[in-house]
């Protein structure tokens, strides 16, 4: 992070339309749970795939082609975004095509269909001024090498942004990528539209909650009922600030020439210990109502909205914030932080 079962043989199914159309996946309602290793303490990567599966997780985020990762998940019908790694990785990828069809060919071909890759995070929140120089080559150069190995229908290329790419963004439809983004988004988001790839987005109720506890409350943050926001702009209404920042984003890629991107969340969660609002409380209402309210998408997109959970462990070895650490749906030992659902 930046800042930072139904019928098995129906979901069978469903996995498998989705390793060839991924925007069938999205539609079918997906959720998904990031994977962070930066622990000491932490289960092995076969346990942890048990994990996911017992606890009817069907999709998984990895941070870096990591090969015990992707061992563990061969053959489990586990759905992956698969990041390319940090700014170096996402440099090297820019520099050299040969580079990127190397990459893919070693943590792409290598693995699938049996790993059901379905989208590859080429960066994750790269900060601006690098990502003005090697965001866009990378994509390209990464996006050809799948092409090449004829996996361009199955498997999409995008990147991962932080919600500040977003400015002005109360109400959502004011939303527009900010002055300082704007040259690398806007390309980025046509070559997004061109590809059929949608925009990750790591959308974070919380640290806005943090940050402005006067002017948005907790149950707004939360899911809670009780509140109600109307965009004087576009006449929806919101009932959670969740839903808001992802249709900020929708508005911005309309601004940026590229209404038809979909949005895939591709992190969002609320601390459990740490700090200011983060108990376990507030963290079980906030992520039970965020896969709860995930099918029903947002005011400006009804329907459901893949979004991915952050994250499956706390992370004892995160650096910044305590609250950073306190992120996990269960701890180390696979004890549940607290109770939560996942539909099928």
């Amino acid at each position: 992070m930046g800042r930072v079962g139904g019928l098995a043989m129906l979901f069978a199914a469903i996995l498998i339309l989705c390793s060839f159309d991924p925007p069938a996946c999205a539609a079918a309602g997906v959720h998904g749970v990031c994977y962070g290793v930066v622990g000491d303490n932490l289960p092995s990567r076969a346990d942890v795939v048990q994990l996911y599966k017992s606890s009817n997780i069907h999709a998984m985020r990895i941070y870096y082609p990591d090969p015990e990762a992707l061992a563990a998940l061969r053959g489990s019908g586990i759905g992956l975004i698969l990041d390319v790694g940090g700014v170096d990785d996402v440099r090297g990828l820019a520099s050299s095509a040969s580079a990127a069809a190397a990459w893919v060919h070693a943590n792409v071909v290598a693995h699938y269909p049996d790993v059901l890759i379905r989208y590859i995070a080429v960066g994750n929140e790269v900060p601006a001024g690098d990502a003005g120089l090697i965001l866009l080559p990378a994509m390209r150069n990464v996006r050809a090498a799948v092409a090449s190995a004829g996996l361009a229908g199955a498997i999409k290329v995008s990147t991962a942004v932080r919600m500040d790419v977003v400015t002005d963004s109360f109400p959502p439809s004011r939303g527009v990528f900010s002055p300082s983004v704007q040259r690398h988004m806007v390309p980025v988001a046509r070559f997004l539209a061109d590809a059929g790839s949608p925009l990750l987005a790591n959308v974070y109720p919380y640290f806005a909650y943090r940050d402005n506890p006067r002017d948005i409350t907790l149950g707004y943050a939360t899911f809670q009922p009780g509140t109600a926001v109307t965009d004087d702009g576009s006449g929806l209404t919101y009932t959670n600030i969740f839903a808001a920042m992802v249709d900020a984003i929708h508005a911005a890629l309309e601004k940026a020439g590229a209404p038809g991107v979909r949005i895939v969340v591709s992190e969002s969660g609320w601390p459990s210990a740490g700090g200011f609002a983060a108990t376990v409380e507030n963290a079980r209402r906030y992520n039970q109502g965020l896969i709860d309210h995930a099918y029903r998408g947002t005011p400006k997109r009804p329907g459901a909205l893949e979004t991915y959970v952050f994250a499956m462990f706390n992370e004892n070895q995160k650096p910044g914030d305590p609250t950073e650490r306190n992120f996990g749906l269960f701890y180390p030992n696979k004890e549940p932080v607290y109770s939560i659902s996942f539909p099928n």
